[in-house]
């Protein structure tokens, strides 16, 4: 399986802190220098902080599935997470320990050697050249494990360095020079890891980074015609931004045109975050709408309106004006129903004050129709079914209404046949009844394999 170039990456830095280890802690136990134990306990934290990039790095790269929609991209944050935990819990003892020193608990010469100088010359050597290799690879794959690693590496860089200036100051003559020290790489490296839970943690809790949510809306605004947002909600994950946008648009806009409205705010959304992930839900917009919706609800208000269609808002100097179709029961007198229409003329203009008049078109409901089940001879529908389909109808049934005959016929047909096919059959079985049998009114067929 090839490996890729960031785990690669995560695993020369393993082999970094390998030898950064053995040689700060076998110098630092052979010198007795307090600030080389720590330097070599914080290169132990930084193994640990190593290989867990290297695993995490593994599990992030995985693609989405079902049970992780979003990808796997947060385990590089919890790896970094668990890595500065480590790196607090080292540091503290680190600094107990060099307080214990200062103030005479414990007595441990530093030897100065030159040795000693010279193992911490190849430490420098090495922190620097793995800073800059994590730095340069956290650049180029936004990968926040690899982040957290450089900034392992740099602060391990700044601990030697103190280090050094420690045994330069013992070799002075100032024997608290190395515990001083370690006491400072124990408070570097604490404030690193504090920084570095603060911005992991801001991610897990899907906190909404403000520089990105601030380059979105700003590359949104930015778009002719304008767009209305009615939410903008991101998250971030292993360095990739997801972005839930909230349009409004003309509720009179067909399909197509809110469809292009969404791939222009994806699009403009992507030029500011590149490579994010941008889901786009559009939505009827402006006080047109919402006004509809009033408008029907005051309607629907009054009892006996059972259904309202055709509804249209337009709006003049003097204010919106309102037209509708109502269904009212058709058993209703008319004056009853006139009635009806101005209830509702009068519940719509009090309800929405920006109404200034209101037009009702009356219709009535359609009922249920009476029927009854008809032993009509079934010879002409049942020759006209065999021509069509080379066999008999597999159902057939006449019912009477008040407007006349209603068949329903159930054609079995080829299961391989098209759709299309079946819809051709059964169009012309019905053309066929229509014109061969007297006083039908509707014919209804099913067609089955």
């Amino acid at each position: 399986m090839t490996m890729s170039p960031q785990r690669r990456t995560a695993l020369v830095s393993v082999g970094a802190a390998v030898a950064l280890m053995g040689i700060k802690l076998a110098t630092g136990l052979a010198s007795s220098s307090l600030g080389l134990v720590s330097e070599a306990l914080h290169s132990g934290t930084d193994l640990v902080a190593a290989l867990l990039t290297f695993f995490a790095i593994g599990v992030a790269g995985r693609p989405a599935d079902t049970s992780h929609p979003y990808g796997h991209g947060k385990a590089e944050h919890l790896a970094a997470l668990a890595e500065a935990g480590v790196l607090v819990l080292v540091s503290v003892a680190v600094g107990a320990l060099a307080i214990a020193r200062l103030v005479g608990w414990i007595e441990i010469e530093t030897s100065t050697a030159w040795w000693v100088f010279a193992a911490v010359a190849v430490v420098i050597a090495i922190d620097l050249s793995r800073t800059l290799v994590s730095i340069r690879a956290a650049r180029r794959f936004s990968s926040p494990a690899l982040a957290s690693n450089a900034l392992h590496f740099g602060s391990d860089l700044a601990g030697t360095f103190a280090v050094l200036l420690g045994l330069v100051a013992v070799r002075a003559g100032w024997q608290a020079g190395d515990s001083v020290a370690a006491l400072f790489v124990a408070f570097l490296v604490v404030t690193a890891a504090f920084r570095l839970i603060r911005r992991n943690v801001d991610v897990l809790m899907d906190r909404a980074p403000a520089d990105a949510v601030t380059a979105a809306r700003a590359a949104i605004a930015r778009l002719e015609p304008a767009v209305e947002v009615r939410r903008l909600r991101l998250r971030q994950a292993a360095g990739r931004t997801f972005t839930d946008v909230v349009i409004g648009v003309s509720p009179g806009a067909a399909v197509g045109q809110g469809h292009a409205v969404a791939d222009s705010v994806e699009a403009a959304v992507q030029r500011a975050l590149p490579g994010s992930d941008v889901v786009v839900h559009v939505e009827p917009t402006g006080a047109e709408a919402a006004l509809r919706e009033r408008v029907q609800e005051a309607a629907m208000s009054v009892s006996r309106v059972r259904e309202i269609h055709n509804l249209s808002v337009i709006e003049l100097p003097d204010g919106f004006h309102v037209s509708l179709h109502l269904k009212l029961p058709g058993e209703l007198p008319l004056d009853e129903a006139h009635g009806v229409a101005e209830r509702v003329e009068r519940a719509i203009v009090e309800g929405v004050p920006e109404v200034v008049e209101v037009q009702s078109h009356l219709e009535p409901l359609a009922e249920p129709a009476a029927g009854r089940e008809s032993d009509d001879d079934p010879t002409e529908i049942e020759r006209i079914v065999r021509e069509e389909t080379a066999s008999s109808p597999r159902e057939l049934r006449f019912l009477h209404t008040d407007e006349g005959l209603v068949v329903f016929l159930t054609l079995a047909l080829d299961p391989s046949e098209s759709l299309a096919t079946a819809h051709a059959t059964a169009s012309r079985v019905e053309e066929r009844i229509w014109a061969a049998v007297q006083g039908v009114v509707e014919v209804i067929v099913h067609t089955e394999p």
